[in-house]
């Protein structure tokens, strides 16, 4: 925006009225969006063998045949809330061995890279409403190698490079299609379509293009109560070329209309049982049956009848070289009489609406970073996905009796957990499944965009369908007691806070539900992950994969046990924001105050077990010689041994730091007379944290786990480029491990490697491209500077530390922050060579020219190059790279609420 062209206000920004319309219950936006997995199979959902082996249980080979169990999968596609209706892309370009329905990539027992997916696709755009929706697929013109690539990466150890898709030369001189499909809604309800096919290559080329319609599998599911839906052929109204009906007993009746001919194929979304069990079929047409009839010429294989409830509208194109041809299609809840009438305004002004809706947000910002916010807040709502899990019936077995082995299948201890929700997801093939710590961080990125969102992803994981009565979180499908960091209540005043600042009001209803939640999960984590009730805790590999020397989830001999200084500083993390979401509510209800000060003194407790107890006879978690935190194994005979390793293990305890503002202190005067009465950190008559108890010039309190001097020799190794501090952020491990990561011996555990890999891992300790030894990871550094902004609230711009990386020159600590955080932005900016750092070696040889601008978020990064490493859409907790765009024009951003940021009342500036 110009300033002769001023942004609108806040609340006339189109995008912005829809999602009010939403939030008040006018119109329901959400009835439709980018809800379809990418994969469904290989899930444990759809796993009912007798060991658990879901990869190998439902293969990407019997997807195409199969019916899925509890959710669907597709390109591209959208489908309603409940996932009753479904709408996708489908391709052949006539070479390839099966119809392309789905994305494809490697089993977590495939390759050097298992769990990777082998497909080249974009999300390009997209509005929390869903009212625009961009998507881009590049489809080869040879023959998909499918088979090369599962080869190629068998072939291949842990030391090599996994081998993708453009390292088959399938995009070499350009010989690919470009599918570009637009989604513009002009109510909740009527859904504008245009999918435009590029051939890239110079030579002529075919193609098929499928726009497929159909249900989801809910009949087969053996209730007595369900009923069929259907879909069938109709007359076409003025300016259509063919119209489809979708009967659906709970979500009604649809309409998709065509506005150019194509051949309509119709079949059942049923399995096909012969191929897939040998047994026969009780009707001729199954899932595959467009697969079966354009790939091996089977023209029985479609109902003639026109009618079930799987429908694909075929086109076939021939285009030379740099030619295009769009298919335009409606989707609507009410029949039309001229369905395309408004085609080209709706698609033209919704892309316009999330042009303004952006610029909203940034209005000075440049092409760089303007993309980056663009496309990693379009990730975070394409990755949304429909989640159905009833882990009761699951374990049952459904219709047939489950096998023996079943009896203590994982999740087991979990039948009270039934899901049916639309749930952020890390990524959509990858990872098709929540986690419970990559949801918190989602919320911080979708608050900038969609608080009611961010709110309701909240709420969802402490609802009696997801809390276990227990109070334990769920972690992830695979294993819902797993032990996640417990960043809850890091998320729940995250998005209390945005809407403070965005709306002017804080919603304190939803924080008083959460917080009573979140007391239960406090509560399970002191009684279960503190085993001898010394505030030491033991939370296992906590989502820090294979950081450690060993795996952490194992248990030790008996007798012995690993206080982690990761685990043990999220707890005292997790202790002071339920101090401050009580302090919050403290305001509106005085009757908080009591549970402030209950959560203050837990947090105390924890310090002064970290700070080390002559009571217990336990030393300290902080090595005073190494100016670091480290994990502290004990022995039966109560000796203790350090586990000398320089990781985020030791960095997270500098996340436990809160201000308590003005307000708050008014408002809990008790509390305030305690932090008074402990005289600055003193517990049971010793220091045990920073809890100075001198007030700022804005009248606030520090709460933090860490003093100025501990935090200034800590900050000597992170800001160490031959340490932490990468050109691209802070890494996992410290480079010195690099040179000497024998630890020798070590008692209870044997022989300890650390070894620091900047790329992907060499340890196959946890599978998959896990890897926390060295690369780059966005939630952790998110965390890390937003306690650096927090330490400088208080202490200001006169406390300056030496920063190696600039010849021992002195920062405040806010200058720190940015430092750290513009590090990471440049991964996703253009560099001097003209280079995206997160996109080398992920290009092509001869790319058409908008490669580059058109982004993945990766699961995380070379610590040395930047490339973008892992699940190569995870989006989920990359997108926090929106937050840190958006730090950098904070004073840019306009209206929302108009509070004057970080000075009225107190508040505390909680943007990014």
């Amino acid at each position: 925006m110009t300033a002769a062209s001023p942004p609108p206000d806040y609340a006339d920004v189109a995008e912005r009225q829809r999602l009010e319309a939403q939030r008040d219950g006018r119109e329901d936006w959400r009835l439709w969006g980018p809800y379809l997995a990418e994969r469904a199979w290989g899930t444990v959902r759809e796993d009912y063998s007798a060991d658990g082996e879901a990869w190998d249980y439902f293969s990407h080979d019997q997807s195409r045949s199969r019916a899925y169990r509890w959710n669907e999968d597709g390109l591209g596609g959208i489908c309603d809330a409940e996932q009753y209706l479904c709408f996708a892309l489908a391709l052949w370009n006539g070479r390839d061995p099966i119809l392309k329905e789905r994305a494809f990539g490697l089993t977590g027992n495939e390759g050097n890279r298992g769990e990777d997916v082998k497909e080249v696709y974009h999300y390009l755009d997209a509005t929390p409403s869903h009212s625009w929706l961009r998507y881009q697929y590049k489809y080869p013109q040879s023959a998909f190698p499918y088979e090369r690539l599962v080869q190629e990466n068998a072939s291949r150890g842990r030391e090599q490079p996994g081998f993708d898709l453009i390292d088959s030369g399938a995009f070499d001189d350009d010989q690919y299609w470009k599918l570009d499909v637009r989604y513009a809604k002009a109510a909740p309800d009527l859904i504008h379509c245009r999918i435009t096919a590029q051939n890239l290559a110079q030579d002529p080329a075919a193609l098929y293009i499928l726009p497929t319609l159909w249900f989801r599998n809910t009949w087969g599911w053996g209730d007595a109560d369900t009923v069929r839906p259907s879909l069938s052929a109709i007359d076409a109204p003025e300016g259509a070329a063919f119209a489809v009906r979708a009967e659906h007993p709970s979500l009604g009746t649809y309409y998709l209309y065509g506005a150019v001919p194509c051949d309509l194929l119709f079949t059942e979304n049923d399995t096909n049982l012969e191929r897939i069990w040998g047994d026969a079929n009780p009707s001729p047409y199954v899932k595959d049956a467009f697969h079966r009839y354009l790939i091996q010429g089977e023209a029985d294989a479609v109902n003639p009848a026109q009618q079930g409830t799987k429908c694909a509208a075929v086109r076939q194109v021939q285009l030379d070289g740099g030619e295009s041809a769009q298919l335009d299609l409606v989707l609507s809840a009410e029949p039309l009489t001229q369905p395309f009438a408004d085609t080209e305004r709706t698609i033209a002004t919704r892309q316009s609406e999330a042009t303004v809706f952006y610029d909203h947000l940034l209005p000075e910002a440049g092409a760089n970073d303007t993309r980056i916010l663009r496309q990693a807040l379009a990730g975070m709502i394409w990755t949304k996905q429909f989640y159905h899990y009833d882990v009761d019936r699951w374990l049952d077995g459904d219709q047939i009796p489950p096998p023996p082995g079943r009896r203590h299948i994982r999740n087991q201890h979990w039948r009270h957990f039934k899901a049916r929700d639309i749930i952020s997801m890390p990524d959509k093939w990858e990872y098709p499944w929540f986690a419970a710590w990559d949801l918190a961080y989602h919320c911080a990125a979708l608050a900038l965009v969609d608080v009611d969102f961010a709110k309701a992803q909240v709420e969802l994981m402490v609802s009696d369908r997801y809390l276990h009565p227990n109070g334990q979180l769920p972690a992830y499908e695979w294993n819902f007691g797993d032990v996640n960091p417990p960043v809850h209540a890091m998320a729940a005043l995250k998005v209390f806070r945005a809407e403070r600042i965005q709306r002017g009001e804080g919603d304190h209803g939803f924080l008083q539900r959460v917080f009573h939640k979140l007391l239960l999960n406090f509560a399970w984590w002191i009684n279960r992950k503190d085993a001898d009730g010394h505030n030491l805790f033991e939370g296992g590999f906590l989502g820090l994969d294979n950081i450690s020397v060993y795996d952490r989830s194992r248990e030790l001999p008996p007798g012995w046990s690993l206080k982690q200084a990761d685990a043990t500083g999220w707890m005292a993390h997790f202790s002071l924001k339920m101090t401050l979401i009580a302090l919050e509510l403290c305001i509106v209800d005085g009757d908080y105050e009591e549970i402030a000060i209950q959560c203050y003194k837990q947090f105390l407790a924890i310090a002064e077990a970290i700070a080390g107890s002559e009571e217990t006879g336990t030393p300290s978690l902080w090595d005073d010689q190494a100016g670091f935190f480290m994990d502290l194994l004990q022995t039966p005979d109560e000796g203790t041994h350090r586990i000398e390793v320089y990781s985020w293990v030791g960095l997270i305890p500098l996340f436990a730091v809160e201000i308590v503002n003005s307000r708050m202190l008014e408002a809990a005067p008790r509390f305030h007379a305690l932090l008074n009465q402990l005289r600055g950190g003193f517990f049971h008559g010793h220091p045990v944290c920073a809890c100075p108890e001198h007030e700022n010039e804005r009248g606030e309190r520090l709460l933090a786990l860490a003093d100025h001097s501990m935090l200034a020799r800590i900050l000597t190794r992170l800001l160490d480029e031959d340490q932490f501090l990468s050109r691209y952020g802070v890494r996992s491990l410290s480079r010195i491990h690099e040179a000497d990561g024998n630890l020798g011996y070590i008692p209870g555990i044997g022989e300890a490697l650390i070894e620091y890999v900047p790329g992907e891992s060499t340890s196959p300790m946890f599978g998959g491209n896990s890897n926390w030894r060295g690369p780059i990871w966005l939630p952790t550094n998110y965390s890390l500077i937003a306690s650096l902004e927090r330490f400088h609230r208080f202490l200001g711009d006169d406390f300056r530390v030496p920063v190696p990386c600039l010849g021992g020159e002195k920062r405040n600590l806010k200058e720190i922050a940015t430092l750290i955080a513009e590090r990471l932005a440049d991964i996703y900016r253009v560099d001097a060579e003209g280079v995206v750092p997160a996109l080398r070696n992920h290009l092509p040889s001869s790319p058409d020219p908008s490669w580059r601008d058109q982004l993945r978020f990766y699961e995380y990064f070379h610590a040395e190059t930047g490339q973008g490493l892992g699940a190569a859409h995870q989006t989920g907790w990359s997108g926090l790279l929106a937050n840190l765009v958006m730090r950098r024009y904070q004073k840019d951003i306009q209206g929302w609420s108009g509070i004057d940021r970080g000075t009225k009342a107190g508040l505390i500036d909680e943007i990014a």
